[in-house]
């Protein structure tokens, strides 16, 4: 079972005014860990958007655990719960230095066609290139 797993560090400028991570953030994060999920597949973003296609998101969910601080070393870790013709469901985990859950997320994301903005199917080549990712036993709201 593969994952795209990393790590991040809290930065003051991460924080919000009640001294915790501002939800926002996750979002960015979730956008990091999309292009290292890209990059693990062998179809960077630069490489796509050259192809002519690209990944736009079209649902986010996030439900916040904990809280995390300054100081905070996040461990992220993504897999696809869904992966069909033109689009999967990503599942987005973060946990805090003590390895505890702050956040469950999952975002459902799907292939374009630069020029159209409709769907692309993804080839059966690319397609096998995300299949060691797929995880369905393993997702939260999908």
């Amino acid at each position: 079972m593969q994952k795209v797993c990393f790590e991040l560090e809290v930065y003051s400028f991460h924080i919000d005014f009640i001294g915790h991570v501002n939800n926002i953030v996750y979002v960015q994060w979730m956008e990091i860990g999309r292009t290292k999920l890209l990059e693990a597949v062998g179809m960077p973003l630069h490489e796509i958007l050259q192809q002519g296609f690209a990944p736009v998101l079209v649902q986010t969910q996030i439900t916040y655990k904990t809280p995390l601080f300054l100081g905070d070393r996040v461990q992220v870790e993504l897999w696809l719960s869904e992966l069909r013709q033109a689009s999967a469901v990503m599942q987005i985990h973060f946990y805090n230095t003590q390895r505890t859950l702050a956040a469950e997320a999952w975002q459902k994301g799907l292939f374009v066609d630069r020029t159209t903005l409709r769907p692309r199917r993804l080839q059966s080549e690319e397609r096998a290139l995300f299949l060691p990712y797929v995880h369905s036993d393993e997702a939260i709201n999908s």
